[in-house]
C-alpha cells in the first residue's frame, strides 16, 4: 500500500489513537478519526456510510472494561463483536483494507512458551469471548484485513498500569504487585508505529501479535518503572493474582509469538524496557 492512503480510525477517543492517528499522518496519510460521538459501531449503516471513501480502516473502537464485562456480556458483545462486524461489512463495501484490534485475552493463558498466532482460542471471560467473536466476524466478512493482536497496553492518552503506579509510589511506603500473570508490556507508540510499518510492507492479510518483544510480569513491570524513575524497586512486593480477585480471569501466561510478523518481512516490535525508557523520558507523569 503507498503513501497518501485515506484511512478511518474508529474508537478515536482511546488510548491507541491517541498515537496511531498522528502517526498515520506524520507517514501521509489523510486520517479521519471518529469516536463514540461520531459514530455509533454497533449501527450497520453508520459504518458503512463512515468507511465509503476510505482505503483503510483501523478499528479501535472496543469494550475494554474487562472486569464490567463479566456483568455486561452483551453490553460488550454488542462492541467487541457486532460493532466490529459493522466495521468489517463496512470496510469490505467500501473495497478498503481493515486493520482490527484484539487481545491476548483470546487465549486461556494457560501456556508455557508463547502463543502462535494460529494457537486454538480458548478464553476465559466474558471480555475475551466477544473479542474473540470479534475476530471471527473481521475475518468473515473483510477478507483484506489484518486482526492485530496486543497486551499490556500502556500510553499517554489514557489511564494504564504505568502511570498507576507512579502515582501510588507517591502516596504509599510499599506497593503489592501481582507476580504470577506473565505478559509484554506494550507502549502504544510502538503499536501504532507497527501498524503504520504493517500498511507500509503491505503485509498479506493474516493474525498479528502487536506486542512489545521480551516478557515480564506485574510486579517486574512495576519495579521496572521505579527503578527508571530513581526509586527504590524494593518497595515493590510481589503477591499472587489470589491476593487481589478480580470477576474476569487473568491469563497467567498471555505472551505472544510474533513469527506472523517476521514472515511477512516486518520487523517486530522491540524489548519492552527500551520501550518503557523512552515513555517514561517523555511522560509528564510524576
Amino acid at each position: 500500500m503507498s503513501e497518501g492512503l485515506r484511512v478511518l480510525v474508529t474508537g478515536a477517543g482511546g488510548m491507541l489513537a491517541h498515537d496511531l492517528v498522528p502517526a498515520l499522518r506524520a507517514a501521509g496519510h489523510v486520517v479521519t478519526a471518529v469516536g463514540r460521538e461520531d459514530l455509533d459501531v454497533t449501527e450497520p449503516a453508520e459504518c458503512s456510510a463512515a468507511a465509503a471513501g476510505h482505503d483503510l480502516v483501523v478499528n479501535c473502537a472496543a469494550w475494554t472494561r474487562v472486569d464490567d464485562a463479566e456483568s455486561h456480556e452483551p453490553q460488550a458483545f454488542a462492541v467487541n463483536a457486532v460493532g466490529a462486524a459493522n466495521v468489517a461489512r463496512g470496510a469490505s463495501r467500501a473495497g478498503a483494507r481493515l486493520a482490527h484490534l484484539s487481545t491476548d485475552y483470546v487465549f486461556d493463558g494457560q501456556a508455557t512458551m508463547p502463543y502462535a498466532a494460529e494457537h486454538p482460542p480458548s478464553p476465559r471471560s466474558a471480555y475475551g469471548r466477544t473479542k474473540l467473536a470479534g475476530e471471527w466476524a473481521v475475518r468473515a466478512l473483510c477478507v483484506d484485513s489484518w486482526v492485530v493482536r496486543t497486551a499490556w497496553l500502556y500510553g499517554a492518552g489514557g489511564p494504564n498500569f504505568v502511570a498507576t503506579m507512579l502515582r501510588l509510589a507517591g502516596e504509599r511506603e510499599t506497593l503489592d504487585v501481582v507476580d504470577d500473570q506473565h505478559g509484554q508490556p506494550t507502549w502504544t507508540g510502538d503499536l501504532a508505529d507497527l501498524i503504520v510499518r504493517m500498511v507500509a510492507a503491505d503485509a498479506p492479510a493474516g493474525t498479528y501479535h502487536g506486542t512489545s518483544s521480551g516478557e515480564t510480569t506485574w510486579h517486574g513491570l512495576a519495579r521496572a518503572v521505579f527503578e527508571a524513575r530513581g526509586l527504590d524497586p524494593k518497595r515493590v512486593r510481589p503477591t499472587t493474582s489470589a491476593a487481589f480477585p478480580r470477576p474476569a480471569a487473568r491469563p497467567a501466561y498471555g505472551v505472544l509469538s510474533h513469527a506472523t510478523l517476521d514472515a511477512a518481512g516486518v520487523i517486530p516490535i522491540r524489548d519492552w524496557r527500551a520501550a518503557l525508557m523512552d515513555y517514561l523520558a517523555d511522560s509528564p507523569i510524576e
